[in-house]
């Protein structure tokens, strides 16, 4: 019988994982009303980084790993990061949900569990890090596929509130709106989508076969042939209208700018 434990010490990149999910993204509602001030999109790589999702056998566990960082010239303070199950990308057969899907997996930490789980980071000094995980978990009868994972984070800096949130908090419609010119060109509109920044990504695979990477393969594949525009403009740092002056700290952070959707949206 196969051993369920070593699923879980197998990682898939996010970036990889991200792009089966691309089937569902107009089924999902729109982003929220509210406007943020928008920050520079140089850092938002700095934000969020390290994201990396397990590889489970169903009836087994792992972590989701994770770097928050402060990228700014000032402290954050009051810092929430929200994880959140929100669909579904079945394997074989491709057959796509948005969630609730029957025994999907579970995220966990000290402060609750469900399809979402909140971590609180009450201060972070400027350029400074904070290493977190979030445990999930299958069960026997979870089915076989891709489970996505958005990412939203607020926080105050400067007396501001700053609200950045990934790909699938955004409807097909409201992206498209967002991130193309009327020429065909890519860009990145954060006033559009109402936020302060975009976030990476992240995927957990459930799936009994013994060659995970096959399948990763082919969806990484998908991802570079949908989301390349993305990576574009994302690595592009336009000027902010916050105040706070971009950080030179570095964070590694995959990008999920073309391949999500939302619990809003897409």
């Amino acid at each position: 019988m196969r051993n369920r434990d070593r699923g879980a010490r197998v990682r898939v990149p996010s970036v990889v994982a991200l792009a089966v999910v691309l089937v569902v993204v107009v089924w999902l509602p729109g982003a929220r009303a509210s406007t943020y001030p928008p920050l520079p999109l140089a850092d938002d790589r700095g934000f969020l980084g390290n994201l990396s999702a397990p590889y489970l056998a169903p009836g087994s566990s792992g972590s989701i790993t994770f770097t928050l960082g402060d990228p700014l010239s000032v402290e954050m303070t009051s810092a929430t990061l929200s994880l959140e199950v929100y669909a579904f990308n079945g394997f074989p057969g491709n057959a796509t949900s948005v969630l609730p899907v029957a025994s999907a997996p579970v995220l966990s930490n000290a402060s609750g569990s469900g399809s979402t789980v909140v971590v609180s980071v009450p201060l972070l000094d400027s350029h400074g890090t904070y290493h977190g995980s979030v445990s999930v978990a299958s069960s026997a009868t979870t089915p076989s596929g891709t489970f996505a994972i958005r990412a939203s984070l607020s926080f105050v800096a400067n007396s501001t509130t700053y609200l950045l949130e990934s790909r699938g908090w955004f409807t097909a419609a409201e992206w498209a709106a967002a991130t193309e010119l009327p020429n065909g060109s890519a860009t990145l509109n954060l006033t559009t989508l109402g936020v302060s920044g975009v976030l990476p990504e992240t995927a957990v695979l459930v799936e009994e076969s013994a060659f995970p990477w096959l399948l990763a393969g082919v969806l990484g594949a998908a991802f570079l042939l949908v989301g390349v525009g993305a990576w574009v403009y994302f690595r592009r740092g336009p000027s902010s209208s916050s105040g706070i002056r971009s950080a030179d700290v570095d964070h590694q952070a995959p990008n999920a700018l073309g391949s999500k959707r939302t619990k809003d949206g897409d």
